[in-house]
C-alpha cells in the first residue's frame, strides 16, 4: 500500500526517538512491499523559534493531507515559562483538536525481562495487560481559562455527546479484549463527572450489555493501579484524569520510555506518540529509549493504515530486542552496559 506520514520530531529527545521510529517504518515498507512517504514538519518549541507559533498553518495543512502523524515530544526549559502567551504545548493541543482526535489509547503491559525495572513487587505485576482510553480534546485542558492578579479559574466542561463518543470507542475496544470496562470519574464531587457516569451507564446498558461495567473514583483508581493493576482491562476516563493515571501506569512497565499512544477520531487518521515528554536533561546524549516511539509506529500501522500483520511484527521485534537484553539506561540493570538510542532501534530492525 501507499501511505503519507507526517513526522513531527519536536523538541528535546523527540528528534532522536522519531529517527528510530522512521527507521522502523522504512524497514517495514521494505520487508512488506509498501511505499511510505515521510514528510517532516514543525511543532512545539522548535516551531516557536522558527515561525513564532507552536503550530504553523503549514503543519496543520500537512497533517490534514497525511494518512497519519508520528510525533516525538514538545517543550523544554527554553520555553518553560508558565505565564508565557505562547507555549509548545499549545501546538499539541491544537493539532489534536484540529484533527478531531478525541480518544487517546495508551496500552500498558509488562515485559517479563523488565519486571525488575519497576518498583512494584513482581507478584503484583503478574498478568498486567490494560488499556487506558483518555478523552483528549475536552475537559479542563480545553475549558475557559481566566487569571487575575490573585485569582484564576479553569473550567472543566463536557457535553453528553463528547462523553458518548469516547466511551463508545472504549466499549468497542473492550469487546475485542476481556469485555471489562472501568469508567473513572470523581462523581462524588464534580458535576461533570456525574454527567460522565450517567451517560456511560445509559450507553453501556443500551448498546453494550455484554460488557462488565464498573465505576471507580479517580483517587481509588490511582491506588488500585499500584495495588492490583492486573484487575483492569479497559479504563476510560476524562482528559486530566487520564493524563495523570497513565503517567502513574508507566511505573508498572518500568519506564515512560516503553509506553506508546494513539490519538484517534472518527476516521482512520491518527496521531501517534510516546507518552513521555521531551526529557531535556538527556537530549542530545543518544541514550533515550526509542521503544515507546517504535511501539507507537506499530499502533500507527494498525489503526491508521490497517496493517495488522505489520503492526504485530513490529511489536514482536521490540519484544525480541528486549529479550536479547538491548536495554537503554532507563531500564537496564545496575552495572550493565546500556544500549544507545540507535543501538535499540537497530536491534528492532534486525529482529524484523
Amino acid at each position: 500500500m501507499k501511505a503519507s506520514i507526517l513526522v513531527l520530531a519536536g523538541d528535546g529527545i523527540g528528534p532522536e526517538v522519531t529517527a528510530e521510529g522512521t527507521r522502523v517504518l522504512r524497514a517495514v515498507a521494505t520487508k512488506f512491499g509498501h511505499t511510505f512517504t515521510l514528510t517532516d514538519g514543525l511543532l512545539g518549541g522548535i516551531a516557536i523559534d522558527r515561525t513564532g507559533t507552536p503550530i504553523p498553518a503549514e503543519t496543520l495543512a500537512m497533517a490534514h493531507a497525511s494518512d497519519a502523524v508520528l510525533l516525538g515530544a514538545v517543550g523544554g526549559p527554553k520555553w518553560d515559562d508558565p505565564s508565557a502567551d505562547v507555549r509548545p504545548e499549545q501546538g499539541l493541543f491544537a493539532i489534536r483538536s484540529a484533527l478531531g482526535l478525541y480518544a487517546n489509547l495508551r496500552p500498558v503491559t509488562v515485559h517479563p525481562k523488565l519486571v525488575a525495572a519497576s518498583p512494584i513487587r513482581p507478584e503484583i505485576l503478574k498478568g498486567v495487560d490494560l488499556l487506558v482510553v483518555r478523552e483528549l480534546i475536552g475537559g479542563i485542558y480545553f475549558g475557559e481559562k481566566k487569571r487575575e492578579a490573585d485569582w484564576a479559574s479553569d473550567v472543566c466542561a463536557y457535553s453528553g455527546d463528547e462523553v458518548r463518543r469516547v466511551v463508545r470507542r472504549a466499549c468497542e475496544l473492550a469487546r475485542g479484549r476481556r469485555k471489562k470496562l472501568t469508567s473513572v470519574d470523581k462523581a462524588n464531587v464534580l458535576e461533570s463527572s456525574r454527567l460522565w457516569r450517567r451517560v456511560t451507564d445509559e450507553l453501556v446498558r443500551k448498546e453494550y450489555p455484554d460488557l462488565q461495567l464498573e465505576h471507580v473514583l479517580v483517587d481509588a483508581c490511582s491506588m488500585y493501579l499500584a495495588r492490583r493493576p492486573a484487575s483492569f482491562d479497559v479504563i476510560v476516563t476524562e482528559n486530566m484524569f487520564g493524563d495523570i493515571l497513565t503517567d502513574e501506569a508507566s511505573v508498572l512497565a518500568g519506564s515512560m520510555g516503553l509506553l506508546p499512544s494513539a490519538s484517534l477520531g472518527d476516521g482512520p487518521r491518527g496521531l501517534y506518540e510516546p507518552i513521555h515528554g521531551s526529557a531535556p536533561d538527556i537530549a542530545g546524549r543518544g541514550i533515550a529509549n526509542p521503544y515507546a516511539t517504535i511501539l507507537s509506529v506499530a499502533m500507527l500501522l494498525r489503526y491508521s493504515l490497517g496493517l495488522e500483520k505489520e503492526a504485530a511484527a513490529v511489536e514482536s521485534a521490540v519484544s525480541r530486542a528486549i529479550d536479547r537484553g538491548v536495554l537503554t539506561a532507563d531500564v537496564s540493570p545496575p552495572g550493565a552496559l546500556a544500549a544507545t538510542t540507535i543501538q535499540a532501534g537497530q536491534a528492532v530492525v534486525e529482529a524484523l
